[in-house]
């Protein structure tokens, strides 16, 4: 808001001290000496010293609308960290504002990025104002300027009284600055609880807005210097909560809290602010948030913003509001690390609205770009997924190697003690990694039974992995690659998950290496074929493992490899 005041004049009077060299009277209390009286100065006396105070003279506007200043009442004088500011308005009815203005400015040296200037605005009620005002910036002088509305326009301020005072207190105090819009919406800040603090990296903001207010949201804006962030944060039950990342590094960052603005939809005004010392040198990057991160009522905790550094994992937790759109049906989250050309995906699940797990950061050292999704929601059975972006951001990752062929991966639990204590049990006694890839191969094609109402309805799950596939005994090519990888991974054999065509349909099949090269493997054709009339007959064939290149590519067409 653009203040405007009129200079109706000023009287600004001085605090005197007089010391006369008129001869000392002594008696049996001890020595005191006589001091001349000012007009309109009153004295009080001290343990050392006679002291002659002025009194604070009133601006013109001050009569016009019948004010009177009761605290403080003497101009030049110390305080210890704050002063009690109250006084009074006869015809405060006729006033354009319900606010007094009080103005605070710091005479001496500020510290770097926080404001020399402070702003009260104080309600009027029934004609009386009152507010313990901070003298923010420790020791000091410091001039103080009350201001008051004018009769109708309520954007234009009258100086009311001004004074200056001293502050002996060395202490950095600072109130959470609300403007009068802030005020009018009930908007109060719980935590920080005070408008200065130092924090590392991020400060945990809370507060709420009166329960007359319909504001859904609050827009932050978070400043350093020139860089500016903004985020829209949802108020629900007439309060919000969000951690605030302190990205532009070491020194103060300026915090508003925003309030919708009353004339014009979708617009926001002035509203909190506080200032934030960060002791942490790391620059971070903003999370980019898409409309559907509110709109699903996703509210991601880790991370609160870009640029972390990690090793071979890193953790994605979050929740979801429980009376936000598809709430209930969003079972799973999906995140997608992209470096470079290489892509994975991941699942995790989601449980009492909550999410929480670590994804792998599998393509080595390196920048990620990190994409998190939520489900598409619908009835239809399809062999894919379609997922929709709610946030996204980046990590980079000190990891020392790629390890994209060996570590888990979606559908692939080769971490899980079932699976590790099923592949020793497999390939006990073989040496080589061809004798256990082939041991593993004879296993899965044997045991596995295929699924052929599944690849007919397309009832494909977010959640087929190889443990599922352990436990059915069944599935498709995918089951049927999902678990001969987790064992094989397991043991530390490198192997993936390559995907393609075959009879005319998608497929996936899996390649092994042997320490020497890749073989390709299918255990899915192994264990059986499917007959005209749609009906799987079990029959093992080991030509599936480790066929010549030739002969596979008559049968397989080879797209690309999933992780």
């Amino acid at each position: 808001m653009k203040w405007k005041w009129l200079a109706l004049g000023c009287g600004f009077l001085t605090v005197s001290l007089i010391v006369t060299s008129c001869e000392s009277i002594r008696t049996s209390f001890g020595s005191y000496s006589f001091i001349k009286k000012l007009p309109g100065a009153e004295t009080i006396e001290t343990a050392t010293q006679q002291i002659s105070l002025q009194k604070i003279k009133l601006e013109p506007y001050a009569q016009t609308i019948d004010g009177t200043l009761t605290s403080p009442k003497y101009n030049n004088f110390s305080a210890e960290g704050t002063v009690q500011v109250s006084g009074t308005v006869g015809k405060y009815e006729d006033l354009g504002s319900e606010f007094a203005w009080i103005q605070i400015d710091y005479t001496g040296k500020q510290q770097a990025g926080l404001p020399s200037s402070f702003h009260y605005y104080v309600p009027i009620k029934q004609g009386h104002f009152r507010e313990k005002i901070q003298l923010f910036a420790g020791k000091g002088e410091y001039k103080v300027t009350i201001r008051m509305p004018g009769a109708s326009e309520e954007e234009y301020y009258y100086p009311f009284a001004s004074f200056r005072v001293t502050n002996e207190n060395p202490s950095v105090r600072r109130d959470i600055s609300y403007s009068t819009s802030a005020k009018k919406a009930g908007l109060v800040i719980s935590s920080p609880l005070t408008g200065y603090t130092v924090q590392r990296k991020s400060v945990a903001l809370s507060g709420r807005l009166a329960e007359e207010t319909q504001a859904k949201k609050v827009l932050l804006q978070l400043r350093k210097g020139e860089k500016v962030w903004k985020r829209v944060i949802p108020v629900k039950d007439h309060q919000f909560a969000e951690s605030i990342p302190l990205l532009y590094g070491k020194g103060v960052h300026e915090l508003q809290v925003m309030v919708p603005d009353e004339k014009r939809s979708g617009y926001y005004v002035e509203g909190a602010a506080l200032y934030v010392d960060n002791t942490s040198s790391e620059e971070r990057t903003p999370v980019e948030y898409t409309g559907l991160y509110h709109e699903r009522g996703v509210h991601l905790t880790r991370p609160i913003a870009g640029g972390d550094r990690a090793e071979l994992t890193y953790r994605i937790a979050g929740t979801i509001d429980p009376d936000a759109k598809f709430s209930k049906e969003t079972d799973y989250m999906i995140v997608q690390t992209t470096k470079g050309e290489n892509k994975a995906t991941y699942f995790i699940p989601v449980n009492q609205y909550r999410f929480d797990s670590e994804i792998w950061l599998r393509f080595g050292a390196g920048t990620y770009q990190i994409t998190v999704y939520v489900p598409e929601v619908t009835t239809e059975q399809r062999d894919y997924f379609r997922f929709y972006t709610v946030a996204s951001f980046q990590v980079k990752s000190k990891a020392s190697s790629d390890l994209r062929d060996l570590l888990p991966s979606r559908g692939v639990q080769s971490d899980h003690p079932d699976i590790r204590d099923l592949a020793r049990e497999i390939t006990a006694g073989k040496k080589t990694n061809r004798e256990k890839a082939k041991a593993i191969y004879q296993y899965v094609a044997n045991v596995m039974e295929y699924d052929v109402e599944k690849l007919r309805n397309n009832s494909f799950e977010w959640d087929d992995s190889a443990l599922k596939s352990l436990q059915k005994k069944s599935g498709v090519c995918q089951d049927f690659a999902f678990l001969s990888i987790a064992l094989l991974r397991s043991l530390d054999i490198p192997a993936r998950f390559v995907e393609g065509e075959s009879a005319g349909q998608r497929h996936a099949w899996v390649e092994v290496w042997t320490g020497e090269r890749w073989l390709t493997m299918d255990p899915t054709w192994g264990a059986g074929y499917i007959t005209p009339e749609g009906s799987f007959v079990k029959k093992y064939d080991e030509k599936f493992f480790d066929p010549s290149p030739e002969a596979f590519a008559k049968t397989h067409k080879r797209t690309g490899v999933v992780y």
